[in-house]
């Protein structure tokens, strides 16, 4: 009896210990956590005062420059997984990438805004072991845009702007075919109108001269006409670093046609930096285009796609 209760004493003992340090260890973190928070403070408002100052460095005139690139992968295998049914044994890949880059004039009297990006994406699906499994493009856009303004006021100016669009990728038909769709279509907006920016940070192009230049080496499904051309413009950085921008393109037609002209893009961009530029983004992007939809087979619904992956900025 004398050994069980001895036993029964160490036992509550150690409970007690144990309780104890882990008290002690929350108190410990509770602690350091109290030390942190003025710190995290403190580099919160340096970062927001470093963005306060690179806001008035780009409202000096001159040249400005910038680059910012996004890089994603996935890969999955699956060994005689029942519930994939005809893909319990298959192997996917995708490799996705996005571009971006601008060269911006502010003079005191006019301004040229020059931008870039380019966004493409490829996906392999190896289906029980099938070899002859190729990469295919799932993401092709080439986007060049250049706008010039003379400023009437400080929010105001005439403007005139070049814009092309067009995918750079080699396809293959079903029947084995290779054929090129640079220019197959491409789009090139030249028009003439006013350029509003209401804040810093924001750009918006209104035009109603606007010509829609269509290149394509098909048929006469894809017709040129002449419309008002729509773009908007906004960078911004919202909850706790994290960067957002968003950009606009829309065309829209004075000619009647079945299907309609109209074609419009508009394209996100989130990213937060983790160290010396190096972070995590998403780029996802819409666009509404029925004589691409009809050819397609969706008629007039939504073209998507996104891309997540890393991110480096310059």
């Amino acid at each position: 009896m004398r050994h069980f209760f001895t036993l029964l004493f160490f036992m509550v003992g150690v409970t007690i210990l144990s309780a104890q340090t882990l008290d002690d260890l929350k108190k410990e973190k509770s602690d350091l956590e109290a030390k942190l928070a003025p710190v995290v403070a403190e580099s919160d408002a340096l970062k927001a005062k470093i963005d306060e100052v690179n806001g008035k460095i780009s409202a000096f005139p001159g040249w400005y420059k910038g680059f910012f690139g996004l890089v994603g992968a996935n890969f999955s295998s699956r060994n005689d997984w029942f519930a994939a049914a005809d893909l319990k044994n298959s192997k996917t890949s995708s490799i996705n990438m996005s571009l971006n880059a601008f060269l911006i004039n502010n003079g005191s009297k006019y301004f040229w805004r020059n931008k870039g990006s380019l966004s493409l994406g490829w996906q392999k699906q190896n289906i029980s072991g099938d070899a002859g499994a190729k990469y295919q493009p799932v993401a092709d856009q080439l986007n060049i845009s250049s706008l010039y303004g003379y400023k009437l006021s400080s929010k105001l100016a005439a403007s005139v702007l070049g814009e092309y669009r067009t995918s750079v990728l080699n396809y293959t038909d079903s029947i084995g075919n290779k054929f090129s769709s640079f220019n197959n279509p491409g789009y090139l907006d030249i028009g003439a109108g006013v350029t509003y920016t209401p804040i810093k940070n924001m750009v918006l192009v209104f035009h109603p001269l606007n010509y829609n230049y269509i290149f394509s080496k098909s048929d006469n499904t894809f017709t040129s006409s002449l419309g008002c051309k729509i773009m908007g413009d906004y960078n911004t950085t919202i909850y706790k670093g994290i960067a957002w921008r968003s950009n606009l393109s829309a065309f829209f037609s004075y000619k009647n046609a079945d299907p309609a002209l109209h074609n419009g893009t508009w394209t996100n961009w989130f990213g937060f930096k983790i160290f010396n530029g190096i972070g995590v983004g998403i780029e996802h992007a819409l666009r509404y285009s029925p004589v691409e939809g009809s050819l397609l087979g969706i008629g007039k619904k939504l073209q998507s796609y996104y891309i997540i992956g890393l991110t480096y900025t310059i």
